[in-house]
């Protein structure tokens, strides 16, 4: 947790205890934010990853404090064969796979004018495609168990026509129209596909990286609410898309923004 910032306390959803969760790029920011949330339901929880040692340290912080350690893998999401060999593996450990949160992304920040066709293409792999092959990949066994959740991972930044990663936005406001089509698609199986469109959040990737003075003002100035987003709001909201509890929720995207304006 970061100074100065809000303890966000999860609350108990007992549906999801046993339940088996899939989440790609969970060892680090908002993705590990899911998997401590998911674990603390009690769910059986798996997670991608190409961070070896931040996925590792992941799982050691699950053991050393006594609940059951996630299972990571280690996939490069755009190479979709080993992704569908990576998911055929955690449904042969953990069963099949009842929460898929496509979390996986990377807002590298790159001017219009410099990118190339090959640069344009890996951040469509990188940040869209992986999206409906591991819904594709995951759905046959969800929807004989019953069916689930798939929750896809939106941007702000394109609601805010932000100019220095097109490539990104233009894949984030993809992913909003392919939420639209597979919810629609999978319903009838009930599985329910939504999209969590997260503002400004406060990983330590972001506060490393990219949050300097005058971007951190210009975010908070946009937003209603003065306070930081922190990764633990976006889990919060996912346990309950996730969870029973959002048994009637499918084809919406739900903004955690603290009322960014454009």
């Amino acid at each position: 947790m970061y100074k100065n910032m809000t303890v966000v306390k999860y609350p108990h959803y007992p549906d999801l205890k046993n339940r088996t969760v899939l989440i790609t790029g969970g060892g680090s920011g908002i993705g590990a934010s899911f998997v401590d949330a998911f674990v603390g339901q009690g769910s059986h929880v798996s997670f991608f990853d190409i961070q070896e040692d931040a996925s590792n340290k992941l799982v050691r912080k699950q053991s050393s404090v006594g609940t059951t350690a996630p299972l990571f893998v280690k996939c490069d999401l755009t190479d979709i064969r080993a992704l569908k060999k990576a998911v055929a593996e955690v449904e042969k450990k953990l069963g099949p796979v009842r929460v898929l949160v496509n979390n996986a992304a990377n807002d590298e920040r790159h001017e219009p004018e410099d990118v190339t066709p090959e640069y344009w293409e890996q951040r469509l792999r990188l940040n869209l495609s992986h999206h409906f092959f591991a819904a594709q990949a995951v759905q046959p066994a969800m929807a004989k168990a019953g069916g689930g959740a798939i929750i896809n991972m939106g941007s702000i930044s394109w609601h805010m026509a932000l100019e220095f990663m097109p490539a990104y936005t233009s894949s984030k406001a993809a992913i909003e129209g392919l939420t639209q089509s597979l919810a629609r698609a999978y319903g009838k199986e009930r599985i329910r596909v939504n999209c969590i469109i997260p503002g400004q959040v406060w990983t330590q990737r972001q506060i490393r990286e990219l949050l300097t003075p005058e971007y951190e003002r210009f975010m908070i100035e946009k937003q209603c609410l003065p306070d930081k987003i922190l990764p633990e709001d976006i889990a919060q909201l996912a346990l309950f898309l996730a969870s029973d509890a959002g048994r009637m929720c499918t084809r919406r995207n739900y903004f955690m923004d603290a009322g960014i304006g454009a």
